[in-house]
């Protein structure tokens, strides 16, 4: 019996502590949202990063008679749903597998610039616009994921109306329409609010004409990683989901493919 002991105390402990002790972290409750969209042959690409790849090493019934299949993938981190880690526009900073876990999952707050992307597919997601979202629902809560929402995510995965062209290579870079964040408003979030990533539902959180990347420049520098191509975000509400962003961990890393959660309550 005295063997049994140490097992009935590890049982009975936590029934021991005060309410407030027992647990320190309860999973969000509610609707499970895919926020990732499926890797195949038509998965987008940035125009100058190869595709996704997937091949057959063995697929049906084995000698020894059971079902078995095995395959062979190749991706460039950058397409799909996947993660820019910092270190992708900004040295020294934290590579796919450094960035801390804490920093992938959290409370959601999903600005919606759906009606300015409709009227022009270079918009620039301003100040403005987040003023306006904070207007209606409140100052950005310090530790959020911040995911904005142009609607894109709709034309997945038609090329041309998702990317403004079907093209490959990099002449097709010139000819990207998409909207994206305004390097004014990355610099406003980071003097102004705490957040813990960024994600959008396009190719890039800067958009389609940018040349210089600031956005992910400004961010990428306070170690603010972002999301692309996120899927789903109009099953988000503007407040009060959660995200959960687990990305492949690549070391040192640029970024990766990645698969995201919402949990809306």
């Amino acid at each position: 019996m005295h063997r049994l002991l140490p097992l009935l105390l590890v049982l009975l402990l936590p029934a021991c502590q005060p309410a407030n002790e027992a647990a320190t972290a309860v999973f969000p409750q509610g609707t499970i949202v895919d926020m990732s969209h499926a890797f195949n042959d038509e998965t987008i690409y940035w125009p100058t990063a190869p595709g996704f790849d997937k091949n057959t090493d063995f697929e049906g019934v084995t000698d020894a008679g059971f079902w078995y299949t095995a395959y062979t993938v190749t991706t460039a981190e950058h397409g799909g749903t996947h993660l820019d880690a910092p270190i992708h526009f900004s040295e020294g900073k934290h590579a796919a597998d450094e960035i801390p876990l804490e920093r992938l999952m959290g409370s959601a707050v999903v600005v919606d610039v759906t009606e300015q992307a409709a009227a022009n597919r270079d918009h620039l997601i301003s100040i403005d616009d987040i003023m306006a979202h904070e207007h209606k629902h409140g100052a950005i809560p310090q530790g959020s994921i911040l995911l904005f929402r142009t609607g894109f995510g709709k034309y997945w995965p038609d090329r041309e109306a998702y990317m403004g062209t079907a093209e490959r290579g990099q002449d097709a870079v010139a000819l990207l329409h998409f909207p994206g964040i305004d390097p004014e408003a990355a610099q406003w979030l980071v003097d102004n609010r705490s957040i813990k990533a960024v994600g959008i539902d396009t190719p890039s959180i800067d958009y389609g004409q940018t040349v210089l990347f600031e956005s992910h420049q400004i961010l990428f520098g306070q170690n603010i990683p972002a999301f692309e191509n996120v899927a789903n975000l109009d099953q988000l509400p503007a407040t009060g989901a959660h995200v959960i962003a687990l990305p492949m961990k690549i070391e040192g890393g640029s970024g990766g493919p990645l698969r995201m959660v919402g949990v809306v309550p």
